[in-house]
């Protein structure tokens, strides 16, 4: 009997067929589905894989609790008034047909701004307008198209996820199946006769055999399923020859057994997939041990100003901050943790998280989330929850790291794994060519042999290996790298540009001089206060002179990136930064770092720094410019250029 298949989900459709544009579909869930991607042009969607879809279930009623503002604001990653994002974990995400439609949600539902997948980890992340669609809806939407969200408003609330264990589980038996493969050979290694030969020698065998089933049909079935999508994408990846090794060996091996010709190679096999599965495993060890670090410490400030009890400043380790703890937020700042606004004028640039340019207003008792930037002067702020638990430490996937340029990049493995696979298969054939004409006993055996030999474990397993151990040896030395892919595009790398401020240079040796009409006690006050809000280097040093002066509240802040900064305070008017933007006058500009101060437009004098340079800068360049073309990014003149 012809068995009819779901164009959508690919189940049997025996029971009862619908007909919809000339293709079978097993219920009304998945024609409604294939009409849903119709209407909107999204039919691409089988393009990619053949049946990729599930069956939409039943849901009538199920999420209503999503319309309590109490659980919704539990769910969110983060919530802005308008924009509201979370992170839906989605179990039916299985290939790429899946991330495809995911990734469109926007044109399923245009009142969706982005979704972006997250493969390994089954997650979908989703941004969208709280006033014009709810979160119910998004759910229900995914729910309709066959792409039901997990949610666990416990899981949620505890800050626990779903951990995919898969790995462990296939690792564990393989490595169970090839201990006991070992120990079941030695009598076969030791060539053990008499007693052996006689009584136990099948048992032993089909005991290997029945040892190495689950290796090959559990453990091993990623790269079966790997294997044949470059087939079917006409790919020739590196998991091509390790499954035809793998089938070679576990075939061959069998016919030994049933037909009593040999013991196989049951110890090879069980032994491959372990050590194969092993190298995943520490790379997928050596990635999660150094996610969050990579996630918060690339992007986070290394230390933060956090207020005392007494009103002082200390800077304290971006880790070390509690809640309950007061923040002081400078000018261009990035927010580290969640936290509410205790005063300061806020207008915070949520591009980093959002994509919206548009800075947003807060006011005294607003929520502030991490992530975003503080674009006008100083605020204070007290924390609602650690950096571990602030929505920043998730943006690490967020749509500002994608170039395109990586995604054209391809690994060592990608590039030989073609060349590897055809020139394989072209010596298996030509050599069982040969010899079925010259001696066609051997011919089964050479063809076997090739395949086994030449499996390519090799290169499979230094690429985890070698990767993973790098990330780990870069971790240790504070060097935080996205993934492995990064380690190999680092070997192409031709130049080098180094940041002089606070890189190349330390604060803790460097002068500072004042030449100038002296500055009275509110002028002291004034400048210090401008400095407090200012995040540039120099304004922190020079921030640090003036430890006496009062703090006062200034009006009118503005920093101009690359010039300087203005503030107001009663009708006082002070100017600091470079020479041209506190004043138009070509006998200021000198070849030395220098802050220039003016009040009321009126001159003053300017602040010089000498900088002092870290001892191993001379050697570092020396070592470097013979392979690599060096450049140094800096707002100094040419006085500095003689340094370098």
């Amino acid at each position: 009997m012809k068995t009819t298949q779901c164009y959508h989900c690919g189940d049997s459709c025996n029971d009862s067929v619908i007909q919809v544009d000339e293709k079978s579909f097993c219920c009304n869930g998945c024609k409604t589905v294939y009409e849903i991607f119709s209407e909107n042009d999204l039919t691409c969607y089988y393009d990619f894989q053949e049946n990729p879809g599930a069956i939409p279930t039943e849901i009538q009623g199920k999420y209503d609790f999503l319309e309590h503002k109490d659980i919704i604001e539990k769910l969110l990653d983060f919530n802005d008034g308008n924009t509201q994002i979370i992170t839906l974990y989605i179990p039916h995400i299985h290939c790429s047909s899946c991330i495809w439609v995911l990734e469109n949600l926007h044109k399923l539902n245009t009142k969706i701004v982005s979704s972006q997948v997250d493969f390994p980890k089954k997650t979908v992340r989703i941004s969208y307008n709280s006033e014009i669609i709810t979160l119910k809806e998004i759910v229900l939407l995914l729910s309709s198209i066959g792409y039901e969200p997990y949610i666990s408003l416990e899981d949620y609330s505890s800050g626990k996820k779903k951990v995919d264990r898969s790995l462990i589980y296939k690792l564990g038996i393989a490595g169970f199946a090839f201990g006991n493969v070992m120990f079941l050979s030695f009598p076969e290694y030791f060539e053990v006769s008499g007693f052996w030969l006689d009584q136990y020698k099948n048992i032993f065998r089909w005991l290997m055999l029945f040892f190495s089933l689950p290796v090959v049909f559990y453990s091993a079935k990623d790269y079966f399923i790997s294997a044949f999508k470059g087939f079917r994408s006409k790919i020739l990846n590196i998991d091509v020859p390790i499954a035809l090794g793998i089938s070679v060996l576990f075939i061959r091996s069998t016919v030994e057994v049933l037909f009593d010709l040999g013991t196989g190679f049951f110890d090879s096999l069980t032994g491959l997939v372990f050590f194969l599965l092993l190298g995943k495993f520490f790379q997928q060890k050596t990635y999660n041990f150094l996610s969050f670090e990579r996630d918060y410490k690339s992007y986070f400030p290394i230390a933060v100003t956090r207020i005392t009890t007494d009103q002082k400043e200390e800077n304290v380790e971006i880790y070390d901050v509690k809640k309950g703890d007061r923040l002081l937020i400078r000018n261009e700042e990035l927010i580290p943790v969640d936290g509410i606004l205790i005063n300061g004028n806020a207008q915070i640039d949520y591009s980093f998280v959002t994509g919206e340019a548009e800075p947003v207003s807060k006011k005294s008792g607003d929520k502030l989330f991490a992530g975003g930037k503080q674009l006008a002067g100083i605020l204070e702020m007290e924390v609602l929850s650690s950096v571990s638990q602030s929505y920043l430490t998730q943006l690490w996937s967020n749509d500002v790291f994608k170039k395109d340029k990586s995604s054209s990049f391809k690994t060592l493995t990608d590039k030989i794994s073609k060349n590897f696979t055809i020139l394989v298969l072209s010596i298996a054939i030509l050599s069982t060519v040969f010899w079925f004409f010259y001696d066609a006993t051997k011919a089964l055996n050479v063809f076997t042999a090739v395949l086994i030999i030449a499996c390519p474990c090799a290169i499979a397993l230094a690429a985890p290996f070698t990767l993973g151990n790098l990330l780990r040896i870069f971790g240790k030395k504070k060097f935080y790298l996205k993934n492995a892919t990064v380690i190999e595009q680092m070997a192409s790398i031709d130049s080098i540009i180094f940041d002089k401020t606070g890189t190349l240079t330390t604060n803790k040796e460097s002068t500072i001089s004042y030449k100038g009409a002296a500055l009275n006690k509110l002028e002291e006050s004034i400048l210090k206060s401008a400095l407090r809000a200012s995040n540039h280097p120099l304004s922190r040093t020079l921030y640090n002179l003036f430890l006496d002066a009062d703090v006062l509240t200034v009006s009118n802040y503005n920093e101009v990136i690359g010039k300087g900064i203005e503030v107001e305070y009663n009708g006082n008017y002070l100017k600091l930064g470079a020479a041209n933007f506190v004043k138009k006058d070509d006998e200021l500009v000198s070849l030395d770092t220098a802050v220039h101060i003016s009040f009321n437009n009126v001159y003053k004098g300017k602040f010089t720094f000498k900088n002092s340079y870290r001892k191993a800068v001379k050697s570092l360049f020396n070592s470097l410019k013979s392979n690599y073309d060096l450049a140094v990014v800096s707002g100094d003149n040419e006085g500095e250029k003689n340094t370098y």
